[in-house]
């Protein structure tokens, strides 16, 4: 479901958000909030959304503060909780599937 969401929202290509490459500022945001989403919204440990974006737990840690502190702004964290809303709506509990991954 991150991978649906998420990039039509950014208007990002979905091959942008799984690069290896840290991208564009738009693609590094797009991604923050993915690892965020994964994390938050689907109960991922950091490990495992680090693994799922191919990164490390530390860097998934750094886009969810990052992501934080952005909700601070009222219009950013009522996107972010439709966002939210959206991926809990349309998908299966998220490990499961991304178990299959």
């Amino acid at each position: 479901m991150l991978e649906q969401t998420v990039p039509q929202v950014f208007m990002i290509a979905s091959a942008d958000l799984w690069s290896q490459a840290r991208g564009r500022r738009r693609v590094a945001f797009a991604r923050q909030v993915a690892m965020y989403l994964a994390h938050v919204t689907c109960g991922l440990s950091l490990t495992e959304a680090g693994h799922l974006f191919s990164r490390d737990r530390t860097t998934v840690a750094h886009a969810c503060r990052v992501i934080e502190a952005l909700r601070d702004d009222r219009q950013f964290d009522r996107a972010l909780e439709l966002l939210e809303g959206v991926v809990r709506s349309l998908s299966p509990p998220c490990a499961p599937f991304l178990a299959a991954s």
